[in-house]
């Protein structure tokens, strides 16, 4: 099958962005289907970084088309932000980039409610990003949702709008937040509004249609397995599933029609907020590896917890998303380490215990059990070919695969688009 996905198998931010990117380069499509702008993926180009949060990674491809498709929500200024600087690049966005007319909104609303329901839980905050996604993935499943398909009928929207925003100011001056002013916001959602409408379009059957051509689509994941709403350590979690069955209700194509997934793995672990990490680092290595990796949110600029390779939570993740490849990303920032460890299991009160029978309880309490493997120190950012990776090096990648029981396609070194070590 020419559909292909890339997710990432731990808590976010294991560099799906470059990769994402990388493959386009031969995709006809690439397809957001979940998650909002509390995603982040960074693309280096040359010399120049891009952040997206909302527009597919491998929209800088000459003959790749973009889309967003309807399990995304989407924030107006967030989305015509990033349209911006493409055109800043001159990027021409005309039959390039699609909206599903399907895709919630985010609106101001939103985001307040956001910081208050975290500011009302105090020393109990989630860690959201405020971005207002849940309370948005709130409305949605309770039927209080606005949609891009609203837009198109300016009345109707604004009477929806009105509507929702005075239930929601009475809740925000409960929580003694300050409530919408929903002329002001009219105004800026309309002026939004004029700039999005020309690329909003039925994805559905651009994605179904491509597929039965045969085109190459690529689905790009926007938040870790780790974070899915279902598969988490719940509540500490994404506002949506991130299991590769979500590119089925969030585009649209069916499951059987997509053919490889690709499974995004950092050489260690990060996560950004709160929850349980059970490899978490603190002290100097935690610093000295988060520093050398610039290991702050691409969204929040927050900086990430650190920790040992998780592979225990790996394995679900293989095994949840039937993951046919991998790519280890980052390997280089762990160079100049005496030793890295690799967790291969946990335990919980002296017993066994496997990553699908812990809440967030449990997971928070469990030992990991873990393999020492000899550091190595020589620079690898600029090695292209596996037989020239130091030995130790070499045997933690092989252990990982093996451990997995899933292939390696390629190992990436650096953060440019062709800073990679074929396997």
């Amino acid at each position: 099958m020419p559909a292909e996905s890339v997710l990432g198998l731990q808590w976010g931010d294991e560099g799906k962005g470059k990769i994402v990117d990388l493959l386009a380069q031969k995709a006809d499509y690439v397809v957001r289907y979940h998650g909002g702008n509390n995603a982040g993926h960074t693309v280096v180009v040359g010399s120049k970084k891009h952040f997206f949060h909302l527009i597919p990674c491998g929209i800088f491809h000459k003959n790749t088309k973009a889309l967003i498709s309807n399990g995304v929500i989407i924030d107006l200024e967030v989305l015509v932000r990033e349209m911006d600087i493409l055109l800043k690049e001159k990027l021409n966005l005309k039959n390039k980039l699609f909206i599903s007319p399907r895709c919630h909104l985010i609106l101001p609303y939103h985001k307040n409610l956001d910081a208050a329901y975290e500011n009302a839980r105090g020393r109990n905050k989630l860690g959201t990003t405020k971005r207002g996604i849940g309370p948005a993935y709130s409305d949605k499943v309770s039927y209080n949702g606005l949609r891009v398909y609203d837009l198109a009928d300016w009345n109707d929207f604004t009477e929806k709008f009105t509507f929702q925003a005075k239930i929601k100011n009475k809740i925000l001056k409960t929580f003694g937040v300050k409530p919408v002013n929903i002329s002001v916001e009219l105004k800026k959602l309309k002026k939004l509004r004029s700039r999005i409408m020309p690329f909003v379009k039925d994805t559905f059957e651009m994605i179904n249609d491509a597929a039965a051509k045969r085109k190459r689509i690529l689905f790009e994941g926007a938040h870790g397995i780790m974070l899915d709403l279902d598969w988490s350590p719940y509540p500490f979690a994404t506002g949506s599933n991130t299991v590769v069955g979500s590119v089925n209700t969030g585009s649209g194509l069916a499951y059987r029609q997509l053919g490889n997934v690709i499974g995004i793995v950092k050489a260690f672990t990060s996560r950004v907020g709160g929850g349980p990490l059970p490899t978490e680092l603190h002290g100097r290595l935690a610093d000295a590896i988060r520093e050398r990796g610039g290991e702050y949110g691409t969204t929040t600029g927050r900086a990430r917890r650190i920790g040992w390779l998780d592979l225990e939570a790996v394995r679900f993740s293989c095994k949840i998303n039937n993951v046919n490849e991998l790519v280890i990303t980052k390997l280089d920032i762990l160079s100049g380490l005496l030793e890295i460890k690799v967790c291969t299991g946990y335990t919980l009160n002296g017993r066994k215990i496997h990553y699908s029978d812990c809440g967030y309880k449990e997971l928070a309490k469990v030992k990991p059990v873990y393999k020492i493997f000899p550091g190595w120190i020589e620079d690898i950012s600029g090695i292209r070919k596996f037989s020239k990776l130091p030995k130790e090096c070499r045997d933690y990648l092989n252990f990982i695969g093996k451990f997995l029981g899933v292939k390696i396609k390629f190992v990436s070194v650096g953060a440019e688009r062709n800073a990679n070590v074929k396997f």
